[in-house]
């Protein structure tokens, strides 16, 4: 008879790459969910007894109930920067180390974001839902007119490494950069991003094309809603590859139906994957199902992150990305 496995015990919240399921058979016994089924919260919480270690994503909610008979858990290992799904002070109190996968996804979530602003200026997914509904007859000169991109002024509210990221592109494209943050960034940075600090007022009034970056918090709840959209020009664009949570989706709605904005493009949503109806009906809404890290290379190495987070951790090591 085998002795028992001596291995922490690992659940696996979503499908990964057969590169992260070696990583993780090679160091765990693994609860797997390659079938991608979803895992609510009441499930995982009946799930997570007798487990070391929870690997997980950021639609995958860990509270304070989830945690209450997670005895053994010592680690959550998120696939993920944002940490809002994960209740930390819950974690703190049971000694549970959470960490998160920043740095390596810095790149692919700015070009992204730049092409869901580019799509919602320029009418992008607009005109081809258009053209493939065998609307296109003739040329017109006025046909899906949009705005303009270049020597326009980029907004940045968040200025974190994806700002910082969608700054330097802003450059290429002859850019007037301006950005708020909870704290001004040193004077190198800024000049590096070719960016200007203003007030938080001044950027909702000045941008042409504003992109949301901050991290959801409590405080930060429907941070766009009506008095920061009765700011902005109406030839202006939103963008949000944040969270859902930071725009108040009904004022945006509103906005948007009156002609008081230009156009949104939308990558992240508050109560998704369910949408709000009202964007849905909006033609001039650029909307895509949470792809902001969505490269093969980028969720690969997301994962390798997550992973070794978590190796770290349920080592009794100090592991690399620590949140808390």
């Amino acid at each position: 008879m085998n002795p028992p496995s001596c291995r922490p015990r690992v659940l696996v919240t979503r499908a990964v790459f057969p590169e992260h399921l070696e990583r993780i058979r090679a160091h765990f016994d693994a609860e797997l969910n390659q079938a991608d089924v979803p895992i609510d919260a009441a499930d995982l919480a009946s799930r997570l007894h007798g487990f070391d270690g929870l690997l997980c994503a950021s639609g995958d909610r860990v509270d304070a109930t989830v945690l209450a008979n997670a005895t053994r858990l010592r680690g959550v290992s998120t696939i993920s920067v944002g940490t809002n799904h994960i209740d930390l002070a819950a974690c703190k109190a049971r000694h549970v180390v959470v960490t998160n996968t920043p740095d390596v996804l810095t790149e692919t979530t700015a070009d992204f974001g730049w092409a869901l602003m580019m799509a919602a200026a320029r009418r992008v997914t607009e005109s081809e839902h258009w053209l493939r509904a065998g609307h296109w007859e003739r040329w017109s000169l006025d046909q899906f007119l949009g705005v303009d991109v270049h020597h326009a002024t980029l907004g940045i509210l968040g200025m974190g490494r994806i700002g910082q990221a969608l700054a330097r592109r802003g450059a290429g494209f002859a850019m007037n950069v301006i950005y708020h943050n909870r704290s001004r960034l040193p004077g190198g940075i800024e000049q590096e991003c070719r960016a200007r600090y203003v007030t938080r007022d001044e950027l909702f009034a000045r941008a042409d094309h504003l992109i949301l970056v901050l991290p959801y918090t409590r405080e930060n709840h429907h941070t766009v809603g009506v008095p920061e959209l009765a700011q902005m020009k109406r030839t202006a664009t939103l963008t949000n590859i944040a969270r859902g949570g930071l725009i108040d989706e009904d004022a945006l709605a509103d906005a948007l139906e009156g002609g008081r904005l230009a156009a949104a493009g939308l990558d992240v949503y508050e109560g998704e994957p369910t949408i709000n109806p009202r964007l849905l009906n909006l033609a001039h809404v650029a909307l895509t199902p949470h792809l902001g890290s969505a490269s093969r290379d980028t969720r690969r190495a997301m994962g390798m992150l997550a992973i070794d987070n978590l190796i770290e951790t349920l080592a009794g090591r100090e592991p690399p990305n620590r949140v808390s």
